[in-house]
């Protein structure tokens, strides 16, 4: 058979994801990502600890992420994201931004991370005030809160679930109902917070019940990624971030070039 008529592969531009060892939704990261882009995934080390603060830092040590994103660089990415909430806002505006300028020093190219991408997506929305869903505990949802509030971003009502494992599991009925409690004051979007947590088919049901923003973890992650190539994110009728956005302004907008700015700073 002769298939040389096929011509080979097409070129492919490249994300690369560092995830924590624990994260289980790889193709939820894959349905934001249009087809002509490819996401290089590697995971840090197993630790024997339970979703904590602990467990956090922990695996956004700056040499685990540096050894990650030398691993990637094998694929050559033109991007690379650190997805992962709680690692990369446990320790503060201050510490995301130290871990972006470790991860872009170690691979010669843009990074970024989730609690950064939402801080972005904020700025984008001009949200100031926001509705907080999280599957942690009652310690790890305030720490984000922190970070939120060190950033200028205040939170006017919040739901926890109070978990230590298996956040996957968490059943899309269970986000919709933290959502319907943590919107009780004049939020100007919710946020769905860990990149382990599953939100892809649940954001359009919650913005059209709720009339806000939804944003979630893994979605601001590849937004700001693809973003940061001058690509752009797919997400069937997630219209508030990702469709209305798309048409209305640039793929790098100016508070991501500051940020990159201060990483490499």
């Amino acid at each position: 058979m002769d298939i040389s008529f096929l011509g080979g592969p097409r070129p492919q531009r490249g994300v690369g994801v560092v995830a924590p060892f624990d994260f289980a939704l790889d193709r939820e990261l894959w349905r934001w990502v249009p087809d002509e882009i490819s996401l290089h995934l590697t995971r840090t080390p197993f630790v024997p600890v339970e979703v904590s603060l602990d467990l956090a830092r922990l695996v956004s040590e700056h040499e685990t992420l540096r050894e990650a994103v030398r691993a990637l660089c094998a694929v050559a990415p033109e991007v690379v994201a650190y997805a992962c909430t709680s690692g990369s806002f446990v320790g503060g505006v201050a510490g995301e931004r130290a871990m972006c300028a470790a991860m872009t020093q170690a691979g010669e190219l843009p990074s970024l991370t989730t609690s950064g991408a939402l801080l972005d997506a904020l700025a984008a929305l001009d949200a100031r005030r926001i509705a907080l869903v999280t599957p942690y505990t009652e310690s790890v949802t305030s720490s984000l809160e922190e970070y939120l509030a060190q950033a200028g971003t205040a939170v006017t009502g919040r739901a926890f679930l109070g978990l230590t494992r298996h956040i996957w599991k968490v059943p899309y009925r269970d986000v919709v109902d933290m959502a319907r409690q943590a919107v009780v004051g004049a939020a100007d979007c919710l946020f769905i917070s860990c990149t382990n947590l599953p939100t892809y088919d649940v954001i359009p049901q919650l913005e059209a019940e709720l009339r806000m923003p939804v944003l979630s973890a893994n979605q601001v992650t590849m937004w700001a990624a693809l973003r940061r190539i001058g690509a752009h994110a797919v997400g069937p009728y997630q219209r508030l971030l990702i469709e209305e956005e798309q048409r209305a302004r640039p793929p790098a907008p100016e508070q991501s070039q500051k940020r990159q700015q201060q990483q490499e700073g």
